[in-house]
């Protein structure tokens, strides 16, 4: 008997990860267009939609937490469901699609919306660096420039 034996499990389930950067299974380029957005840009769409809806909120309504909430989650819901971006999203190159490339169905992007605003669906991702949210709907955010 060797250490291996007993400790094996603490490193979890074996990895069968064969691909060298997210979207790479799903034949996604590396970087460019197409490429899986990565999470500076995301993260800095995410604050400037959030921002947009802070300041929104503070105007009509006097900062009321869950009008920011309701303001964001309308954003998300009109932008990525019509358009397949928001103003960050837009604004960082990047824009939700269909797992095949094509535009997103807005039913698509009303459920998307939805689970981003609950926040937890999005910390839960997978090796090409989907959320629950994209996960659920069928879509992936990548960069389109």
């Amino acid at each position: 008997m060797e250490r291996k034996d007993f400790s094996s499990w603490l490193e979890g389930p074996p990895q069968h990860n064969t691909q060298e950067w997210p979207g790479q299974d799903m034949g996604r380029p590396e970087k460019g267009p197409g490429s899986i957005a990565r999470f500076p840009r995301r993260v800095g769409a995410l604050l400037l939609d959030w921002g947009l809806s802070m300041l929104l909120s503070w105007w009509l309504f006097d900062s009321h937490d869950l009008a920011t909430l309701s303001l964001f989650c309308a954003g998300q819901i009109i932008g990525v469901g019509f358009t397949g971006h928001t103003i960050g999203h837009r604004t960082f190159g990047l824009q939700v699609q269909a797992l095949d490339g094509t535009a997103i169905k807005p039913l698509q992007g009303l459920i998307r919306s939805l689970l981003l605003c609950l926040a937890i669906p999005a910390f839960i991702t997978d090796k090409d660096q989907r959320g629950l949210h994209d996960r659920l709907p069928k879509t992936i955010l990548v960069n389109i420039t």
